[in-house]
């Protein structure tokens, strides 16, 4: 399924009383997810460690 339809078909599924914001919300996450696939792909992976220290800052 192509970017256009995943977008169409994520705020067909959205409820009736949605908002803007409740689409932008869920396109945007759309984004990140096939962002995160495409880097994936292209090995720009982190290791576990990497993970756990970036995470250690965040939450400090």
């Amino acid at each position: 399924m192509g970017s256009k339809q995943q977008v169409l078909k994520a705020i067909e599924e959205l409820p009736d009383d949605a908002s803007v914001e409740d689409a932008l919300d869920r396109i945007h996450l759309l984004y990140k997810v096939e962002r995160g696939f495409r880097q994936a792909e292209d090995g720009q992976l982190l290791s576990q460690e990497e993970v756990r220290q970036r995470m250690a800052r965040w939450l400090t």
